[in-house]
């Protein structure tokens, strides 16, 4: 909504005064109609009366929080888009506040520049929206899944809890600015992920950059991300672009980013907090609006814990944390990518495989994946390239490298349990002796174990479920089984 003159209409909640007036007068030079309010309730009675194009919303207020008035506002049936502020003691809640569906924060103190660019990206968003809703990347997985066309959704097809909840993730993530960090074994898809934020975001016209942090030279490094005046080092023949500066107004993925030097972190986090830059060997200070999301294959919090990752880039970044889980731990996806690719491959090698055998889903389903999606893509096409017919037999399908094969589920005919307790003759050979009167005591294990199977078989054979039912994670239960066996 916008005024008599044409003027986007921005709220500033904020309760100094004298902070609320200097962001007004910011914005109303840039072309803003403003109203400020000191408090949340007056902002809620305006906001319940009129709802404002953008709102511009402290997080410490006198009567209620600022995550009460982001609530509120989320609420209503056309919502503004809000930029949170917050001061460097209340970072967390800012954190939250993104979790609850704000665009983005900015952190005081901060500059006129950087409140232009966020008030100005949040409108800039509602507009794309007005003119075309972007679809959820859940749904964009669905139609690749029931279509069989090319998209960069097409490793998200499945059907399994553990996706289900990345899907709902990525949804709410492609409707904010706010950073992404993706986690996840390599072969998972995290720049697919990335690229489908991108694609369902209100910045799918801008460009998407992808950065590999860890195929770039430590001395070149400041250069690819910020860019490099002529004759700033050796070699350095002309004016360069750096990534920031290429994906102003999209999307810049940053792959590997634990392996970002520490040097280049702290640049990093003040272009995160400032939204300005320099190029190397310039003077001149350039601002880029983008959106960042960034991946790693490794733990984020034991990097920080071990001081190779910095603590409040950290936590800048992981404003919405993103898990992909790996292919071992999503069950029924794992035939229905097989086939999904299987369909992919023969199409593009203009074979005619429809199927696998019974003998080949068998394998297929049981195999380990240490590789995970883009282990599956590569051997799925390797056997189309070099066979033959409509039918993928067991025969045809590759020694799974060093992946070690999962204990099939238990059929109604055997019943086996899958598995396997020590022998009566191990466990006496290795076992001390018993006690007398302790003799009714079991082993932890076994409690374990027996405890971990119930809740497995309670669950059909879902271990995310079951992992959940128990309050441990998914590849907790992976690993006993593993061990069990």
């Amino acid at each position: 909504m916008t005024n008599s003159d044409n003027q986007p209409l921005v709220y500033v909640v904020e309760d100094s005064a004298s902070s609320g007036a200097l962001y007004c007068g910011y914005l109303e030079q840039a072309g803003f109609t403003t109203e400020h309010f000191l408090d949340g309730h007056s902002a809620l009675v305006a906001i319940k009366n009129r709802m404002p194009d953008i709102i511009v919303q402290d997080v410490c207020l006198p009567d209620i929080t600022g995550l009460e008035v982001l609530e509120f506002v989320n609420r209503q049936p056309a919502p503004a888009n809000v930029v949170i502020v917050t001061a460097n003691s209340s970072i967390d809640t800012a954190v939250d506040a993104m979790r609850l569906g704000g665009f983005d924060f900015i952190e005081k103190p901060f500059s006129k520049e950087r409140l232009l660019t966020a008030v100005g990206s949040a409108l800039a968003q509602k507009k794309d929206e007005v003119a075309a809703p972007a679809a959820p990347v859940a749904a964009a997985a669905t139609e690749v899944k029931d279509s069989g066309e090319h998209s960069v959704s097409q490793y998200f097809v499945g059907q399994s809890l553990a996706m289900s909840t990345v899907f709902r993730l990525l949804d709410s993530a492609a409707k904010s600015k706010a950073s992404v960090f993706v986690t996840g074994e390599s072969g998972t898809g995290k720049e697919v992920c990335a690229q489908s934020l991108h694609n369902t975001s209100a910045r799918r016209s801008g460009p998407f950059i992808a950065i590999n942090c860890a195929a770039i030279p430590v001395d070149l490094f400041e250069s690819e991300i910020f860019g490099h005046e002529k004759g700033a080092f050796s070699g350095a023949v002309n004016q360069r672009k750096g990534a920031a500066e290429q994906a102003d107004g999209g999307t810049l993925f940053l792959d590997e980013i634990c392996e970002m030097d520490l040097n280049l972190q702290a640049k990093l986090l003040r272009f995160l907090q400032t939204g300005t830059f320099t190029r190397v060997g310039g003077q001149k200070v350039l601002t880029a609006d983008v959106r960042i999301v960034c991946a790693t294959n490794r733990d984020p919090a034991k990097e920080v814990g071990e001081g190779r990752f910095r603590e409040d880039l950290y936590y800048r970044l992981n404003v919405i944390p993103v898990y992909l889980p790996p292919l071992r731990e999503r069950g029924e996806d794992i035939l229905l990518l097989a086939n999904h690719f299987l369909e992919e491959k023969s199409r593009a090698n203009n074979k005619g495989f429809t199927r696998f055998s019974p003998d080949a889903e068998n394998n297929i389903a049981n195999y380990d994946w240490p590789g995970n999606i883009r282990e599956m893509q590569n051997v799925i096409e390797n056997v189309v390239v070099i066979n033959d017919g409509e039918e993928i037999t067991a025969a045809m399908l590759p020694v799974f490298g060093e992946g070690r094969p999962r204990a099939p589920a238990p059929s109604s005919a055997t019943a086996p349990s899958p598995i396997t307790a020590p022998s009566a003759t191990v466990a006496s050979a290795t076992a001390p002796p018993v006690p007398n009167g302790t003799q009714g005591i079991r082993p932890l294990w076994q409690v374990e174990k027996e405890a971990i199977e119930q809740a497995i078989e309670q669950c059909d054979g879902n271990i995310p479920l079951a992992a959940a039912c128990l309050g441990v994670s998914a590849s907790t239960i992976y690993r006993k089984l593993k061990g069990w066996e």
